[in-house]
């Protein structure tokens, strides 16, 4: 059974979407070496390799268990790997929604590519009728990301506390 809440094969202008393989481990490790990365989000291993394995752990859970998931984020004109995106069920609150989520390399940031991803995210779940609308979980001192949301056309919702840290609910309806 294929997971309608993937984006395989799917491209945007600069992006090409394809399922993460263990392969992507060893390119995605620079994005816990950088502690910016993940400066904003308690409760994470601070060794990079434990956070890396952990993360690659949960996307494949995901795929199991069509939670939907993380795509890798490849760029076209280098084919390698600079991000990860995609549509979660995550349970917020007690209610279940399905979530935008993105991270980029961190040599990638500030180029519009975590932008871009969520734009195709947004845009394939309301085309394919996956939902009526779309959040994002943004720790509340994530600036960045909370740019992404409100570019992506999402807005502020609530705050709330979601694994043990302060976040903001941006959402989008169709």
């Amino acid at each position: 059974m294929v997971s309608p809440y993937l984006l395989e094969d799917q491209k945007s202008e600069r992006l090409y979407f394809r399922k993460i393989t263990p392969e992507d481990y060893q390119p995605w490790l620079p994005f816990y070496q950088n502690p910016v990365s993940t400066q904003y989000w308690d409760g994470l291993p601070e060794n990079p390799e434990q956070a890396c394995k952990e993360q690659f752990e949960r996307i494949f859970e995901r795929y199991e268990q069509h939670l939907g998931g993380m795509n890798a984020l490849v760029l076209k004109t280098a084919n390698e790997l600079i991000g990860m995106c995609g549509l979660l069920i995550q349970t917020v609150d007690n209610v279940t929604e399905l979530e935008i989520g993105y991270s980029v390399l961190p040599k990638y940031w500030r180029k519009g590519f975590a932008f871009e991803a969520a734009k195709k995210c947004r845009d394939y779940a309301f085309q394919n009728d996956l939902t009526e609308s779309l959040i994002s979980i943004i720790h509340v001192d994530n600036i960045p990301s909370q740019k992404v949301a409100l570019k992506n056309k999402m807005q502020l919702d609530k705050t709330t506390t979601y694994k043990e840290n302060p976040v903001h609910i941006f959402r989008v309806n169709k």
